[in-house]
């Protein structure tokens, strides 16, 4: 590191770190008010969750300080922000260890703490330890194979002690961080670039309405068989049930059920006398109480998934219909909206261009912005090892040399936060779409502690080993100066295994990558019977052999209560009076068949079909796609034997085998009426050259195509 022992105290870069700490708390405040209800979280609950998040949020304005303060300028104006070297090597040894002890220690066990299910703090605490017994036995294996490999190898010391542990607790983040951080990159700007056609986002919100509602019918069944074995044991007044009557009481409480509830299932006679059993003990209540929360849990998160769906087709479909009218107007916000929802800062014509003819541009082009931010990163992940020079995030973190010597200044300390925030939220990104166990997600107001343990304990093992991933972009003139590299890359380096797998690992990365690009996972799916890590949103568009888009759409359309409904005679009544006075073309509209409609099913706005006029020109008729009921091979045949049908048989074809005769053009009377000489034209393309011939069908001289 530079010597910071002549420069004077960088009083402007302290009070910019203090202010920035405090504007990461509220951030941090603010996004844990969002999923948990502050208010019933208990207080060693919250704060170790807090500290989870804040952590890693210092360690992302962390190592741009390091940069600076190892390899700053000499120009005070682009030197940026610096600490001293005592300072920041305390910052990264109390953050590294704090961020350590969470991961590995703490939040797992108050996980399953939280998770127990049952009522004494002793008895939750050892099913704790049990729950976790099988995973630090395998983190206490791997140290022992770790640590007999640097005694045989190294002699025995501090150092090589502390870096068994640092570089396999690094390590072992790395795994995942490269495999998530690699799907992460592909599928954000996929998805940016995908949802800016809003016909084509309505579409797949709709074929994946009938899953979330199966989802969450589900959840309801479950909680329903849950909530009636809990009436069940409230039932128990004698017996053992009796030294348990205020646990009973409590999970009656949270079930919300009363002593004289009816059964919510049919089967409940004789499935009660199965699952409750004659003698109740503190396991079996646990039991019951975890799986009632957990079951409450995934009801509220079920529902929240469905309600999120149905609004947001609700508003891509009245964009899609504010084509015609030019005015957009969402009507009242939900309770649950944001401020930038509930805001009435736009009226309805300008709503209609944001959302119709800016927003979509905008987010291709921060979809594609994204897809070469993605590019870059693979690239500089490629060729740090052979080809340092060649990184782009080198070029675009360092700016400025002197001789061979490389310093970063303010700009700099800027890219690189914003590159490190880019790696830690694809990462995390892809941690809300992988499908883990025990059902865990986040749930605005509402989600349970063990999940919040579980998504905080996953923020703080990825983000060091993507910082120092990130670090080793740069030149090895510049980050081996560091302080972070003093502390943990020394040590990652130590061993020659942790130096060649801090080098080789990451070119993993390609493979995930390629997954998210060409659509490996729904193929593997197929190939390996019972993977489903991750959904595939391309996979099966058109919904055959489960429920379809046009179930879906059904769905959304009785859950929005009509409102489709009224949009679309608004937009009928609109076009009416539009058609007669103006030349502009009116939008292609589509309402389903009349099979459809003759069940009641709800009618909707369609895009992408074909419109018929009829001959009274004020009357139109609207196609929609072929009926729900036949497949996919039912309907292509039915086109294709349509399309043949309509075909007409050629002359000549049909003269084929009776010899060449003179055609009627060149005067032959064969074969004309009345033995006409005359010819036209028009019977070149089958019309029939007796303009006086009406009586006889004819057609009046008419030419048929």
């Amino acid at each position: 590191m530079f010597s910071t022992a002549n420069r004077p105290l960088p009083v402007g870069s302290i009070v910019f770190s203090i202010l920035a700490l405090l504007v990461v708390s509220l951030v941090v405040l603010l996004i844990l008010r969002h999923y948990l209800p502050l208010r019933s979280t208990p207080g060693f609950y919250f704060v170790p969750i807090f500290f989870a998040i804040w952590l890693p949020s210092v360690i992302v304005l962390l190592v741009p300080i390091d940069l600076a303060s190892s390899a700053g300028t000499d120009d005070d104006g682009t030197r940026g922000i610096w600490l001293p070297e005592r300072v920041i090597l305390v910052s990264w040894r109390i953050t590294y260890w704090l961020t350590f002890a969470l991961t590995w220690f703490i939040l797992p066990i108050l996980g399953e703490y939280s998770d127990a299910g049952y009522r004494e703090p002793h008895d939750r605490l050892m099913y704790s330890l049990r729950s976790n017994a099988q995973f630090y036995a395998i983190v206490l294996g791997s140290a022992l194979v770790g640590l007999v490999y640097v005694v045989i190898t190294y002699h025995v010391s501090y150092d090589s002690l502390k870096s068994v542990v640092m570089a396999l607790a690094y390590c072992w983040g790395l795994v995942f961080a490269i495999y998530l951080m690699g799907h992460g990159l592909v599928s954000i700007p996929k998805s940016l670039i995908r949802d800016a056609n809003i016909a084509n986002k309505l579409r797949r919100l709709q074929s994946k309405a009938p899953k979330a509602y199966e989802k969450m019918e589900d959840s309801a069944t479950t909680l329903e068989e849950i909530e009636a074995q809990v009436a069940e044991l409230t039932k128990r007044k004698v017996g053992s049930a009796s030294d348990f009557r205020d646990w009973i009481e409590e999970l009656q409480e949270i079930a919300n059920v009363a002593e004289t509830r009816p059964h919510a299932t049919a089967f409940d006679v004789n499935t009660m006398d199965r699952t409750v059993p004659n003698v109740i003990t503190p396991k079996y209540l646990a039991d019951v109480t975890r799986r009632l929360i957990r079951a409450k849990h995934a009801r509220s998160r079920f529902v929240n998934e469905w309600h999120d769906l149905v609004n947001e087709a609700g508003k891509a479909q009245a964009i899609l219909d504010s084509a015609a009218s030019k005015k957009l107007d969402f009507g009242d916000a939900s309770p649950h909206a944001g401020i930038w929802d509930k805001a009435k800062l736009l009226n309805p014509y300008t709503r209609y261009l944001w959302h119709y003819q800016i927003g979509p541009y905008m987010q291709i082009g921060l979809g594609i912005f994204l897809a070469l931010a993605s590019a870059c990163i693979i690239w500089s992940e490629i060729v740090k090892l052979p080809f340092p020079h060649l990184s782009v995030i080198r070029l675009s973190v360092i700016h400025h040399w002197v001789g061979d010597k490389a310093e970063v200044g303010f700009a700099g300390q800027v890219i690189s936060a914003l590159w490190i925030c880019y790696m830690c939220a694809a990462a995390l990104v892809t941690m809300t779409e992988v499908k883990v166990w025990r059902g865990r997600a986040l749930v605005r107001r509402n989600t349970g502690y063990e999940a919040a343990f579980w998504y905080a304990m996953q923020v703080a093992k990825l983000t060091v080993p993507l910082s120092y991933n990130f670090l080793t972009f740069l030149s090895s003139e510049v980050y081996k100066k560091t302080a972070f590299y003093t502390f943990l890359g020394r040590l990652i380096d130590f061993t020659g295994l942790g130096r060649w797998f801090d080098d080789l690992f990451p070119y993993f990365l390609i493979i995930p990558v390629l997954a998210a690009t060409f659509g490996l996972y729904s193929k593997a799916r197929r190939l390996f019977v019972g993977i489903d890590l991750l959904d595939d949103d391309e996979e099966n568009m058109t919904g055959y052999g489960t429920g379809s888009w046009r179930e879906g759409r059904d769905l959304i359309e009785r859950e929005l209560g009509g409102e489709s409904i009224r949009r679309r005679d608004e937009l009928f009544s609109r076009l009416a009076t539009a058609g007669g006075g103006g030349g502009r073309s009116a939008p292609v509209l589509s309402v389903p068949p009349g099979q459809s409609a003759s069940r009641g099913a709800p009618r909707t706005l369609g895009a992408g079909t074909t419109r018929v006029q009829q001959p009274g020109g004020a009357s139109r008729r609207y196609l929609d796609d072929p009926p729900e009921d036949d497949s996919l091979f039912t309907i292509i045949g039915h086109r294709m034997k349509n399309t043949v049908d309509n075909i007409d048989t050629p002359k000549w074809f049909q003269d084929l085998g009776q010899g060449f005769k003179k055609p009627k053009w060149m005067g032959s009377g064969e074969g004309s009426a009345g033995g006409q000489q005359g010819s036209d034209i028009r019977s070149w393309f089958g019309g029939n050259s007796n303009s006086n011939s009406n009586s006889s069908g004819g057609g009046g001289g008419q030419i048929r195509l």
